[in-house]
């Protein structure tokens, strides 16, 4: 099997990273990221113009009509610069949402801004005391006639602080999870930004009676909020492996110039040796990341394999992440230095959507479901 990038796919690569590239180093981010919004709005028209951000919608949605294997091939991008704009967080998520759940209203009039980069969505779904892989609500929906109303504390919503509408899921009155849209500018919705350890943006939503519109026809929409979880897992992933590779690649960059009893770094075996490691357990998390979006790939939308790689991925991010710190010594602790913002972005996603421990848990759960291993 080929696992290489098709001509096409190393073009989006390589567009991406060029951009990125050209916007982001250390000290940009660190200036973008504590400014009022956190990102760039400038920068994030260019992602609409270059039609990242509607890269996975369909080409009747306005978007690109490509798969997981693109999205994977930009996320990576995006981890390798630790770009903070919301590409997951307020277009592929609540978006991929509205296109499978949507009806043909909601996607003509939601999925061609998003991919315009013309407005922002975010997904109102985990709330204080529920752990992943929990799917519980404690939000309520409630129907007067042919109108819906939601009332509820959700927190975190990742950039909910500057999203223009709100994809929240909700208890329904006959049992079952609900999706809905809230407009953010809903005199019922009160909403507390702040920042996150990583340098993003998160914000508690509060919901008291606010007016929400169904998704699509309405009813159980658990499996669909299971599906987007999965994707959003290996967006994860993706993002994930280019942070690593940049954390590997300053690294032995540091070791081959740092110089000690008049001899770089990278003389010492065992200094060389640990090295080797994170080299090792980058490419255990390349091979599950790889394995993951090409099951998307082929339709196979898998918890179990998703649950394979967002473990690999956080052991992998620990491993590298604090012996790149532990590598460069003090200086991989200053905010002015990249190595740890790597390491605390990494920290994030290892906590989102399910730590590496929650993964490791379910896959013990359904040890029993095999009756048989093959070699």
């Amino acid at each position: 099997m080929d696992f290489a990038f098709t001509d096409e796919q190393t073009m989006l690569r390589d567009t991406t990273r060029e951009l990125l590239g050209r916007s982001y180093d250390a000290e940009k981010r660190n200036q973008i990221t504590q400014s009022e919004l956190g990102w760039s709005k400038d920068l994030w028209g260019k992602l609409a113009e270059l039609g990242l951000l509607g890269l996975s919608f369909s080409e009747e949605d306005g978007g690109m009509g490509a798969g997981p294997e693109e999205t994977m091939a930009v996320l990576i991008e995006v981890g390798r610069r630790l770009a903070p704009e919301p590409i997951l967080d307020a277009v592929l998520l609540p978006g991929g949402l509205v296109a499978d759940a949507g009806s043909a209203d909601q996607r003509k009039r939601i999925l061609p801004e998003l991919a315009e980069g013309q407005t922002l969505l975010a997904f109102a779904h985990g709330e204080p005391g529920t752990r992943w892989p929990s799917a519980e609500v404690a939000t309520t929906a409630t129907q007067q006639g042919d109108s819906w109303t939601v009332s509820g504390r959700k927190n975190p919503v990742l950039h909910g602080d500057c999203a223009d509408s709100f994809v929240v899921s909700a208890a329904l009155p006959d049992g079952g999870v609900g999706l809905f849209l809230v407009d953010a500018s809903d005199s019922g919705v009160k909403r507390t930004g702040y920042s996150t350890h990583d340098g993003l943006r998160g914000a508690q939503v509060d919901l008291d009676g606010a007016a929400a519109e169904p998704l699509g026809d309405g009813g159980d929409a658990s499996a669909l909020v299971q599906t987007a979880t999965i994707r959003a897992q290996a967006a994860l992933c993706a993002e994930a492996v280019g942070a690593m590779e940049e954390s590997l690649r300053l690294t032995t960059e540091y070791l081959k110039q740092r110089k000690q009893f008049g001899v770089p770094l990278s003389k010492f075996q065992t200094l060389t040796q640990r090295a080797a490691d994170m080299y090792v357990s980058l490419e255990a998390a390349r091979s599950m990341n790889v394995y993951l979006t090409m099951s998307l790939a082929d339709g196979v939308v898998d918890p179990i394999i998703a649950s394979r790689a967002k473990l690999q991925i956080g052991r992998s991010a620990r491993h590298i992440g604090q012996e790149a710190i532990q590598l460069h010594g003090g200086i991989g602790m200053t905010a002015e230095y990249p190595v740890g913002h790597y390491t605390s972005r990494l920290t994030a996603i290892d906590n989102t959507f399910g730590s590496a421990d929650d993964h490791l848990r379910v896959l013990a759960g359904n040890v029993a479901n095999y009756t048989k291993v093959e070699l």
